[in-house]
């Protein structure tokens, strides 16, 4: 039996799935029309915003960094564009593989390796690193033959920071690092990681530093069109960048390479300042460093040796050392002694070689100076006639006298780093040490700083503006490094001017007694043999300070003594005495006395400065060697020397045919040389 089926009930089905489909169609199409609307409407300003990004790029145009000039427009530090080779680590599949591939196309060195690695350590790994910098156009057309082989690994053209005098003022001018990650941080804190968008160097020391950002100039813009690829089509708009500041300084980087020559090997500092207007003319400290070796990132064994030198070539000895000022404190003391009363110009001490305080007996000359006035105890450094002085004035009168004069303060001299050095005090001592037994100052404890020994330590920057202080009669200034920028768009010069200058209140009858009497210590005192012949008074002062301490029953004696144990020889200056336009503070560490190795440098500045002579071959090297006094030969002059790219003390690179009359000369200097006699004065005469 055929059974029939239900139409009305299959039609009803029929219909009801036709409508499930149809709702769950309109449901479809409705979903899709709020999803149209909510991209096209809600979002439509953020999507358009994504794929303008899509199609285009923001990359940051670098500025070009501020040139850094001396006060007569030589140059300091530069930029120079190279081509470098660059790796982006996260785009090589074997980064040691790649290297030694590449190493076959371009000279890599193992100081490139390790520079890379080291930088790789301090980035981001999607970040380009050079692996090779300064890339002839040979080894440029050798890699971009082979480029196709070397995902990950580009030839780009960058801006080099370059120091063309290499060591020359190092440590004045600064250098260049790339960003470290406190300094990241830094640029974020300030709100000023916009301007640094692209940049990967900041100034590390130096002016480099402390100018950052007048040097650094404006980071610019430029938006580009890009393929899917991200390879740029065409360029859509652009905001230049601009350039930063060149900075022009006090410095006379002539006179600065006079006197690091002169320094030669040796170890120490000098400051030269203008004392009309604090104007640092020389900057030195020696030994130095060469700032090149930091630009591409320095790599870790010549770090070591420069971090591990027993001569500390990286320390600022000018800004950062501090020593004993030794006899050079001498005038201040004496000063000190006229304004507060305790001795006028004829009061007599009796300098009888040794004088007695609470069983302890504090050495001086010999058998004694005899009776001496306060020109004679300058004049022939009388140790007696100071540690009676100091007895008499007492620690804190001394601390609150020559802390206006700049001793044991921050000068706020225009780089950073300075250090305060030691003026001490009772409340010093108190704040200093920990034991109750070391808090408390002990009365003996005062003579030695009279003739500037004991807890004194300062640096040659504060002996410098104490210095030109007392030239300028009581008037002080702050030293000061950057004199002017100029706007490398406009050319417009921008003055930094000084800041007001400081009248200290001495009388000026007694800054007239000091200063008669330093002009008397080049005329017949301890500086009078390297002064004879001069053509201008300066005023000046000698001074040896101990580096290491002599037993009360033990008698110094160099020759039993390490080198770095030796005392240090000092000079503080100024010329011409009348109307003095230069004062200085030399220290030659571990040298002995002052007359002998510290004070002919101060000659030779002034006669520079003043005359402008330079000294003659055998004279320089003399002067290196500890054995002038007043110059040595005929002076040649200044304006006639080679430039700054000559070779050492001045002369002219010899090479080929020329190389038999440079040993003929060296010869001839050697000979001359071995006619002297060291220019130390007696055992029993003046020490320093």
């Amino acid at each position: 039996m055929t059974e029939l089926r239900n139409v009305e009930a299959d039609l009803y089905r029929f219909r009801a799935r036709v409508l499930v489909a149809g709702a769950i169609i309109l449901l479809a199409f409705a979903l899709l029309a709020a999803r149209l609307v909510y991209l096209q409407v809600v979002r439509h300003d953020d999507l358009n915003a994504q794929a303008e990004s899509n199609r285009t790029a923001v990359v940051p145009i670098v500025p070009n960094r501020g040139l850094i000039l001396d006060r007569n427009g030589i140059v300091l530090a530069t930029n120079y564009s190279a081509y470098t080779l660059e790796i982006t680590p996260s785009r090589v599949e074997d980064l040691e593989a790649t290297i030694e591939a590449l190493g076959r196309l371009v000279e890599i060195h193992p100081r490139d390796k390790r520079r890379f690695k080291k930088l790789r350590e301090e980035s981001r790994n999607f970040e380009s690193l050079p692996i090779r910098t300064r890339l002839t156009d040979e080894e440029v057309a050798r890699f971009a033959a082979q480029r196709f082989r070397f995902p990950g690994v580009d030839i780009k053209a960058r801006l080099f920071r370059s120091y063309p005098n290499g060591e020359l003022a190092s440590h004045v001018v600064g250098y260049i690092g790339r960003i470290n990650k406190t300094e990241k941080e830094r640029i974020e804190e300030t709100d000023e990681d916009g301007n640094y968008r692209g940049t990967d160097y900041i100034g590390k020391l130096g002016v480099e530093q402390s100018f950052e950002t007048q040097l650094h100039g404006n980071t610019g813009v430029e938006q580009v069109e890009t393929s899917a690829g991200g390879r740029a089509i065409r360029k859509l708009a652009s905001s230049p960048a601009t350039p930063g500041d060149t900075v022009m300084l006090s410095i006379d980087i002539k006179l600065q390479k006079l006197v690091e020559d002169l320094f030669g090997e040796r170890r120490g500092a000098l400051v030269a300042l203008d004392p009309n207007t604090g104007e640092v003319l020389a900057f030195v400290s020696k030994p130095t460093f060469d700032p090149n070796l930091f630009v591409d990132g320095i790599d870790g064994e010549s770090w070591q040796a420069l971090n591990e030198s027993i001569d500390k070539p990286l320390l600022n000895r000018a800004l950062r050392g501090t020593y004993p000022p030794g006899s050079t404190y001498k005038p201040f003391m004496a000063l000190a002694a006229l304004e507060s009363g305790k001795r006028q110009p004829g009061s007599i001490t009796n300098d009888t070689g040794s004088w007695m305080f609470g069983g302890h007996q504090f050495r001086s000359h010999g058998a004694g100076l005899g009776p001496v006035d306060m020109h004679q105890s300058i004049v022939k450094s009388s140790n007696v006639y100071y540690y009676s002085l100091a007895n008499d004035l007492g620690v804190d009168a001394m601390h609150d006298f020559m802390k206006p004069l700049g001793f044991g303060q921050i000068t706020g001299i225009d780089i950073n780093g300075e250090v305060r050095g030691v003026l001490p005090s009772q409340e010093w001592k108190r704040k200093t040490y920990k034991r109750a037994d070391q808090q408390k100052w002990y009365p003996g404890e005062t003579i030695s700083l009279g003739i500037g020994q004991g807890y004194n330590a300062f640096t040659m920057l504060q002996l410098a503006q104490a210095t030109a202080t007392l030239a300028n009669n009581g008037i002080r200034r702050k030293p000061q490094l950057v004199i002017a920028t100029q706007n490398p768009m406009s050319r417009a010069i921008e003055p930094i001017a000084p800041e007001p200058a400081q009248n200290l209140g001495y009388k000026p009858e007694n800054v007239a007694v000091i200063r008669k009497a330093l002009v008397g210590v080049t005329q017949e005192g301890t500086s009078a043999r390297v002064f004879a012949g001069a053509a201008y008074l300066s005023g000046g002062k000698t001074g040896t300070a101990q580096a290491v301490g002599v037993g009360q029953k033990d008698k110094y004696d160099a020759r039993k003594l390490e080198e770095h144990q030796r005392d240090h020889a000092l000079y503080m200056a100024f010329a011409p005495a009348e109307n003095p336009k230069i004062a200085l503070a030399v220290v030659v560490e571990n040298a002995g006395f002052g007359a002998a190795h510290a004070a002919p440098i101060a000659r030779r500045v002034f006669d520079y400065m003043l005359l402008g002579q330079y000294p003659s071959e055998v004279d320089m090297v003399a002067v290196q060697k500890g054995l002038a006094g007043a110059p040595i030969g005929k002076p040649r002059q200044a304006a006639d020397m080679p430039g700054l790219t000559a070779g050492v003390n001045g002369m002219a690179p010899q090479t080929g045919a020329s190389a038999a009359a440079s040993a003929a000369k060296a010869a001839a200097i050697a000979e001359a040389l071995s006619k002297l006699t060291p220019a130390v004065p007696p055992l029993d005469a003046y020490p320093d």
